[in-house]
């Protein structure tokens, strides 16, 4: 029987009794995790002490224990020593923001891409706009985008080795909408998908939604290990691989031809469905020496055309190439997840392609984003170089941090600086050293603000204890 009566005893969070069932320990975890990912319980929320939660619960103190570490061990709570334990914010969500603390707050976190550079778009906008068909931009027509909404898009992907048509183009509402609509569509639940150690973080809470499974698979300095990929299909029944081949997020990485060619033959050995998300803000060198993994494998590959967001966050375009095989499933979830993709939105980047704007546009932010790496390697002159000179977030690892990463992004936060620290993108718990810190040196507005905002997190980590972690 409980020790207290908890009739006017305040415990934070107070699960219903009546609802655990044998084993305790998976339903009281199953219940901590669904008042968290339902916004129940919010991020930085202190959980009640687990001998309290015991004593109200009537159960054994080590159950708690046992249920506290699965959700510990799926990223959704954390503890700090000598304060308790606290739920953490879901992979891939924005920290709290304080509506009077915005002027001063600087943005490393969330990858935004020189959004100060709006005067292409919006005079493309404002040409979209005197266009005499422009109220057939406002139909409920044509689900996968209208057809010279495609063309372009086809247009477009070809700079990328991406050689397709428009009957196997489609429109979403950006590459997470795509993300979302194949996994939803191409798998089923239960099924597993090979990904790299550190990976979108999005990918992650979808997949979690779908009820699909993720597989780290090891890598080095090139992106994923293929005789890693080849052991882990051997011994587990793999449906598909995700790989971001090129500046991959988080972690910069850009997987060399050599590689994609070792990896493409055991993607089709094993005949996995093949996820191809090309977060590159660049065009290609077009001197032949460049292959997508699409061109490799195109009877396997769905092609995400991710270089629209470098262009404009705010037009949620992107275009997508995929095998006639995957042709029913994919438009079907694309309906019914959206019905359509905006067609203003879908014809403003189309102005944009055709104009030769884009191209322009992406010359310009590398311009921009070169000029920032060379910032941050004078600030953090030991971090790895990324995949590309011109990558808009840098991977920086933290050997013998004597903190837990969410108490970082909690003290950073405090001194007005957003930061990613890894746990966001790892799939499945990672115990080995060393963590990192995503910097998106690509958001502040000024190279004054990202300065600020890097010697910042460099005073924070030379303040904490034991040995510099930088």
């Amino acid at each position: 029987m409980p020790t207290n009566s908890f009739e006017n005893f305040y415990l934070s969070w107070l699960p219903d009794k009546k609802l655990l069932k044998r084993p305790f320990y998976l339903t009281l975890a199953n219940a901590l995790e669904a008042d968290i990912v339902s916004g129940k319980l919010a991020a930085g929320t202190r959980l009640p002490p687990q001998r309290e939660l015991a004593d109200f619960l009537d159960l054994n103190f080590t159950t708690v224990t046992t249920a506290y570490n699965l959700c510990r061990e799926k990223n959704l709570i954390y503890g700090v020593i000598g304060r308790g334990t606290f739920v953490a914010p879901l992979p891939g969500n924005p920290s709290p923001r304080n509506a009077n603390r915005l002027s001063d707050f600087i943005e490393l976190g969330l990858v935004k891409g020189f959004d100060r550079i709006r005067a292409p778009i919006i005079e493309a906008s404002e040409n979209v706009l005197r266009k005499g068909y422009i109220e057939e931009l406002y139909s409920y027509t044509e689900p996968a985008g209208h057809l010279h909404h495609r063309a372009a898009g086809a247009h477009w992907m070809s700079q990328m080795d991406v050689h397709t048509d428009s009957e196997h183009t489609a429109i979403f509402a950006g590459a997470q909408n795509v993300i979302s609509a194949s996994l939803l569509s191409l798998f089923c639940i239960g099924d597993k998908l090979a990904v790299d150690e550190y990976t979108y973080s999005n990918l992650i809470g979808t997949a979690r939604l779908s009820h699909i499974r993720l597989l780290p698979i090891p890598g080095d300095a090139e992106g994923m290990i293929p005789a890693a990929l080849e052991e882990t299909c051997a011994r587990e029944k793999i449906r598909g691989i995700f790989l971001m081949p090129n500046c991959a997020n988080p972690t910069t990485c850009t997987i060399p031809e050599k590689r994609k060619d070792e990896l493409a033959q055991i993607i089709e050995h094993y005949q996995l469905v093949l996820i191809e998300d090309d977060n590159t803000g660049l065009l290609p060198i077009q001197d032949g020496s460049y292959r997508s993994m699409f061109s490799r494998l195109p009877e396997q590959t769905l092609y995400i055309c991710n270089s629209t967001s470098a262009l404009c966050n705010g037009l949620r375009v992107a275009f997508a190439a995929f095998p006639e095989i995957f042709r029913e499933k994919l438009l079907n979830a694309l309906f019914y997840l959206n019905i359509k993709t905006s067609s203003l939105d879908a014809e403003i980047m189309t102005e944009l392609i055709l104009s030769g704007k884009a191209g322009k546009i992406l010359e310009q932010k590398a311009e921009l984003a070169a000029r920032r790496n060379q910032i941050f390697d004078t600030v953090f002159p030991q971090a790895a170089r990324p995949g590309t000179p011109s990558a808009f977030f840098r991977w920086l690892p933290l050997p013998g941090l004597p903190i837990d990463e969410i108490e970082l992004e909690r003290r950073l936060y405090r001194r007005n600086v957003n930061i990613h620290c890894s746990y966001r993108f790892s799939p499945a718990p990672v115990h080995h050293t060393p963590k990192f810190i995503r910097l998106a040196i690509s958001s502040p507005d000024t190279d004054e603000a990202m300065i600020k905002g890097l010697q910042t997190v460099k005073s924070c980590l030379q303040s904490l204890p034991g040995d510099d972690p930088v």
